[in-house]
Parts: C-alpha cells; sequence; structure tokens
C-alpha cells in the first residue's frame, strides 16, 4: 500500500458536517447567553423603576386608577409592546408599562402600610418574592431543565384565576380571595419556571418579551403574597 494512500477517517476526524454543528452548537449557547444576560439586565432596571414609581405613588398619596382604567392602560400596553417586540420602541414601552403597575401597585401598599405591621408584611412579600426568583433561577439554570410543559396548565390557571377574582369583586368573601391569592402565588412560580426554562433552552430569543413575562410574574407573585401575609398578620392579631 502506498505511504500517500488516504486513509479512512476516523470517527472522531474534522469534517465540514461536525464543524458545522460545532459552530451551530456555539452560536445557540452564545445567543442564549445574550438573550439572559439583556434580560437580566432590563429586568433589573425596571423593578427599580416600578419600584420607585410605586414608592412615589404612596409618597404622594395618589388614588387608586381604578379596574377599568387598570385593565385598559395593561392590555393596551401588553399588546403594544407585542406589537413592536422587534423595534427599538419596545423598550421605553417596557419602562411605561412597569411604571404603571408600580403606580397601580401605591394605593395597595399605603394601605397595607396604614395596618398594624404594615411594613412588616411588605418587608415579607417582598423578601420571599426575591428569594423564590433567585431560587427558581439558579435551579434552572443549573439544571437546564424544560418546564415548556406547563404552559397549557399555567395558561388555563390564570385565566381561571382571573375569572375568579373578578368574580370576588362582586361576592366580597375573604375566604375566597385567599384561595385566589394562594393559587396566584403558586401559578407564578410556576411561570418563573416556565419562562426561565424558555430562555435557557432557546425557545424566548426576545429578551424584551422574556423580561415582560418574568416582571409579570414578580407582580403577579408580590401582589398575592401581600394579600397572604396580610390576611394572615390580620387573622393574628384579631
Amino acid at each position: 500500500m502506498s505511504d500517500f494512500q488516504r486513509q479512512p477517517a476516523s470517527p472522531s476526524a474534522w469534517t465540514p458536517a461536525s464543524a458545522s454543528d460545532g459552530q451551530a452548537v456555539f452560536s445557540q449557547r452564545a445567543d442564549v447567553a445574550r438573550v439572559l444576560r439583556n434580560t437580566y439586565a432590563l429586568l433589573s432596571m425596571t423593578l427599580l423603576f416600578s419600584g420607585a414609581v410605586a414608592a412615589a405613588a404612596v409618597a404622594f398619596r395618589l388614588p387608586a386608577a381604578g379596574m377599568i382604567l387598570t385593565l385598559v392602560g395593561y392590555f393596551g400596553l401588553l399588546f403594544a409592546i407585542h406589537k413592536t417586540q422587534n423595534s427599538a420602541a419596545s423598550v421605553p414601552l417596557v419602562f411605561v408599562l412597569t411604571g404603571f403597575m408600580g403606580y397601580t401597585l401605591g394605593p395597595m401598599l399605603s394601605a397595607i402600610l396604614n395596618l398594624p405591621g404594615g411594613a412588616t408584611t411588605i418587608a415579607m412579600a417582598l423578601g420571599t418574592t426575591g428569594a423564590t426568583f433567585l431560587v427558581l433561577s439558579a435551579y434552572v439554570l443549573a439544571t437546564k431543565k424544560d418546564f415548556s410543559f406547563m404552559g397549557g396548565f399555567l395558561f388555563a390557571g390564570m385565566i381561571i384565576a382571573i375569572l375568579a377574582s373578578l368574580a370576588n369583586l362582586f361576592f366580597q368573601m375573604p375566604l375566597l380571595s385567599m384561595v385566589v391569592s394562594g393559587v396566584v402565588a403558586l401559578l407564578s412560580v410556576g411561570m418563573i419556571l416556565f419562562h426561565t426554562s424558555m430562555i435557557v433552552n432557546g425557545g424566548e430569543r426576545n429578551y424584551v418579551m422574556a423580561t415582560v413575562s418574568l416582571f409579570v410574574s414578580l407582580f403577579n407573585l408580590f401582589t398575592s403574597l401581600l394579600s397572604i401575609f396580610g390576611f394572615a398578620g390580620g387573622n393574628s392579631d384579631d
């Protein structure tokens, strides 16, 4: 056999196909890292901005927006962000949405602060929300577990919870309110797992939509915990 005869390539040998696959994997990982970095950066800024607006609403005793204005503003801004998600206009709209949500939170915080132990209730809800988010995010980032299978269940659960909340506006049942708050808190935990896994596993490539999804989940978790801790504190005082 000639020394110059071409030998068969081993399974581990470099080929154009294997190089292409390696580049695709590297590109996907870089894209995931970019989305994660941009999402957490924007999420941090919007949380600070929303908190500042909520604090201003408490300090200046701003009135509640009312149900109709809240729903129109919330869903209208969500629609606008969805339509502009791939343009530069989406980022300012995210700040408008999160600032508006902070404003709607202000009257609720004012009411809780007027209750005995209100500041403690807010601190507990805020600390629990932050710790929950950090633990869940760390778990998904470490395991890269896919929670996309939860999407349909979480969406249906949120629709039912919203309908129950609207019904309770007419019935004014404290027990139903606590049940709804507990369900929303659990669904929000699931939403955080779902949206974080979508980013980590490459299912969500738009950091604007990822930020909005995580912000809304954190907002719902925080407000639900406020209701639960406030109700528990009120009962203990009785």
